[in-house]
């Protein structure tokens, strides 16, 4: 049986694969657009990097310690896909994603995996503490098609936040709902939780997401440009 999260990313994979799903305004004028499809590669990548490098499968509990970002997108829907729990209130957890690994990160957890948030980032810049996976230096050797080597259960926890939702109800209770289509802009200051629920429900409705770092300006030339619904 599929769960919400396998099934969104077909989706974004085969409609409209080619158009803008996630646009990431960053510091220093960085600008990233992924695409439905590209989006899903680096979903896929990810996923296969949690199940054959790290051994995660459904059921284990993944805390993303990351601010709003597009690889913070990345993690939490290639977790969700294996049919992992996401944690995102600092709570206990099998595996830590970070960009702030140091050499007390790997306490009470079974892996730890270094996040650099800048686009082009082939490796982690500098040295990471024994045992830390280089997220930048893995990821890229994974395959591009992801297929689970356990079925996903929808009834256990998707999401482990204010409140805890199912991967059945991921996109009914978690998800904000959105209007049909929308180009919805999302403040990264706003927080994980809040952007994740907010995008999930933009791409539940065959929308796209446009996330921007608190630090960005969101002036009407951006708005226009990136053609954002308005109310």
């Amino acid at each position: 049986m599929s769960i919400p999260a396998e099934n969104l990313m077909t989706a974004l994979r085969s409609g409209h694969s080619t158009s803008p799903r996630l646009t990431w305004y960053g510091p220093d004028s960085e600008r990233v657009e992924l695409s439905g499809r590209v989006f899903d590669n680096w979903v896929a990548k990810t996923s296969n990097l949690l199940q054959d490098e790290l051994d995660a499968e459904p059921g284990m509990a993944i805390r993303l310690d990351l601010p709003a970002h597009w690889k913070s997108f990345v993690w939490a829907l290639a977790a969700w896909q294996l049919g992992m729990e996401v944690v995102l209130d600092g709570t206990s957890a099998d595996l830590l994603v970070t960009d702030k690994p140091d050499d007390g990160a790997g306490t009470g957890f079974d892996a730890v995996v270094a996040v650099p948030l800048a686009a082009l980032a082939m490796r982690w810049p500098g040295e990471l503490p024994s045992g830390v996976v280089d997220y930048a230096a893995e990821v890229r050797s994974h395959g591009d098609v992801f297929m689970a080597h356990n079925e996903p259960e929808a009834g256990t926890t998707a999401v482990r936040a204010a409140a805890e939702h199912p991967h059945s109800a991921l996109l009914e209770e978690f998800a904000a709902p959105q209007e049909p289509g929308v180009r919805l802009l999302v403040r990264a200051g706003e927080g994980l939780e809040s952007c994740l629920s907010a995008a999930l429900g933009a791409w539940k409705g065959d929308g796209s997401v446009v996330l921007v770092h608190e630090d960005v300006d969101v002036t009407e030339h951006l708005l226009d440009n990136e053609r954002i619904s308005r109310p």
